[in-house]
């Protein structure tokens, strides 16, 4: 596939199909089935995550049968799981957001939703514009290489205790200062009407962190999408069907994410060995998608295996 804003016409008619998931299974998630705050419970939790796992990999199959076969399917997996497991590191940092601003827990759902929502945009934005400039500059793409390869290294030894502190967030401190912040949440809005105007609440601020925590992450995730595949149309589908899932996988894991202990070393392999790839292309070397996309699934399945089956010591 040529890198470019070229789809033909099968993709045309997928990224058609694309979007009537999206907005489909959106308007029926917010405005159907979850049109007044509430907690929500790991047994549905769950039932969404399989839901969006089935979908994401059903669409793998339609592009398999209508858009050239083997090749772009494995390259949408690729980029698929590889987005997904980055997606893990960005429920830690929900997490730490959510507590941090004391935010209830029958709220949680409308934030992520519109976070996602957010994110669907914003990474659009990134994936397009990166597009464009890797159709004018093609060198551009090893340097997404040796970024990758100095965060996987980066990755790989750090010592997997987050410390992410939102009082120390610029979007924290900007907001706390040019916008009229209010103390209470009033009843999960983000904007409130007052007879000296429009107040912003906590839940605002909240939102717009991880809207912005989200766009840091996506400098790691979208370049190592663009050494997996050259097409746009797989870039977006495969980014936003794994951030679609980020919702229910935050309900689904947010307890149990520390058992996974070893996955950051597998994230941090995957993102080295992508740069690699990616470079090795400078000298004519090419590594098959299908080579790719072993190794992408096995690390990762062998690092969640791994801590499940052997978990880490307990420091006593």
């Amino acid at each position: 596939m040529k890198l470019g804003f070229i789809l033909n016409d099968n993709e045309t008619s997928l990224f058609i199909l694309f979007g009537i998931i999206i907005v489909t299974f959106l308007i029926i998630d917010l405005g159907v089935l979850n049109r007044e705050a509430k907690k929500i419970s790991t047994e549905s939790a769950l039932y969404q995550t399989i839901f969006w796992i089935v979908i994401s990999v059903a669409f793998g199959f339609v592009i398999y049968f209508y858009d050239g076969g083997s090749e772009p399917m494995f390259e949408y997996f690729s980029a698929y799981i590889t987005e997904k497991a980055l997606s893990v590191d960005n429920i830690f940092v929900i997490i730490l957001i959510l507590n941090y601003f004391k935010v209830e827990e029958q709220y949680y759902h409308k934030i992520l939703f519109w976070g996602i929502l957010g994110a669907i945009v914003f990474r659009a934005v990134f994936i397009f514009a990166g597009v464009f400039l890797v159709s004018k500059l093609h060198w551009v793409l090893y340097i997404f290489g040796a970024f990758l390869v100095y965060s996987g290294i980066k990755l790989f030894f750090e010592d997997g205790e987050e410390d992410f502190e939102p009082e120390k967030s610029p979007v924290v401190r900007l907001s706390r200062k040019y916008l009229k912040i209010t103390k209470s949440h009033f009843g999960g809005k983000f904007i409130v009407s007052s007879p000296k105007g429009f107040l912003f609440t906590p839940l605002f601020m909240v939102l717009i962190l991880i809207e912005t925590t989200d766009l840091i992450f996506a400098v790691d995730s979208i370049p190592a999408a663009f050494a997996i595949t050259k097409s746009e149309f797989i870039l977006y589908t495969s980014n936003i069907f794994a951030v679609l899932g980020l919702r229910a996988m935050f309900f689904l894991l947010a307890g149990i994410l520390n058992r996974f202990y070893l996955l950051q070393k597998g994230l941090a392999f995957v993102l080295s060995f992508i740069g690699v790839k990616m470079l090795l292309e400078m000298f004519s070397l090419h590594i098959p998608i299908y080579v790719s996309f072993a190794v992408i699934l096995g690390t990762i399945t062998f690092s969640i295996l791994f801590s499940v089956f052997r978990p880490k010591p307990e420091v006593e």
